[in-house]
């Protein structure tokens, strides 16, 4: 089985930076296949990834709905599309994508959630290590688009704001009593100043922070790949070194 990461956190915290990260390290370290699944609507791990993605589970979702003859007879819905979805992911060097998307018929969005939590499922014997980016806020859980990890890491700034919903996140996963073995919490763009004995959160552990990267800047403003970060960046340096508490050695 796979080992599952799911990321989380409210809007602007540099979750998506981080996941990319994360697979590029994973990646780096040849630790097994690698699948990165991009589970917010606007799909951004893919740039940050440097991949050029093809269809979404959105996409397909939207064809079937206008070309419903384009299913073959004898074929359930739900099987062409599950099939359709597995042609869609995107197969690189080191790791593969899946990207959500964003469906445009009513009513599709839980669906698309559905579909993206069932095919994630049947994927985990096929890599190693799967991680998830998540759309920013609560939503996500609320609709349990992650259903179970083994760990989630709630990406926070060290705002008030930020580390309030951080709390939230973490109790919501609780209340739903989502599948989640372990709960870390990831300050970003950080200085250090806050110490573990500083950030109070029920059942999310404070695991370390990453600093503020200037090399991140200037690929993003560029609309470059994360990839091509410099070894030497300090994000890069600082997530490596809390690689073994993220991942089994």
């Amino acid at each position: 089985m796979s080992y599952v990461i799911a990321i989380a956190g409210k809007g602007g915290t540099g979750k998506t930076t981080i996941s990319a990260l994360l697979v590029r390290l994973l990646k780096e370290k040849n630790c097994g296949p690698v699948l990165a699944v991009d589970a917010d609507p606007n799909s951004n791990l893919a740039e940050a990834l440097g991949v050029k993605t093809g269809d979404t589970i959105g996409d397909i979702l939207d064809s079937v709905a206008a070309y419903p003859e384009k299913i073959p007879a004898g074929m359930a819905k739900d099987r062409f599309i599950e099939m359709k979805v597995q042609e869609a992911i995107e197969e690189q060097a080191g790791f593969d994508l899946l990207s959500m998307g964003k469906p445009e018929g009513p009513g599709c969005y839980c669906y698309a959630n559905n579909i993206l939590r069932n095919i994630v499922f049947k994927l985990l014997g096929d890599y190693s290590y799967v991680i998830i980016d998540n759309e920013a806020g609560l939503e996500h859980l609320s609709r349990r688009t992650t259903r179970q990890a083994d760990l989630l890491l709630v990406v926070s700034d060290v705002t008030p704001a930020g580390l309030r919903a951080a709390g939230r996140i973490s109790e919501l996963a609780s209340d739903l009593k989502l599948e989640i073995k372990n709960k870390f919490l990831l300050l970003n763009r950080s200085s250090g100043y806050l110490t573990k004995e500083k950030i109070q959160l029920e059942n999310l552990k404070y695991i370390g922070n990453i600093p503020q990267d200037e090399q991140i800047a200037q690929v993003s403003l560029g609309a470059g790949s994360l990839l091509e970060l410099s070894a030497d960046s300090p994000a890069l340096i600082a997530l490596g070194k809390l690689g073994d508490k993220l991942w089994p050695n």
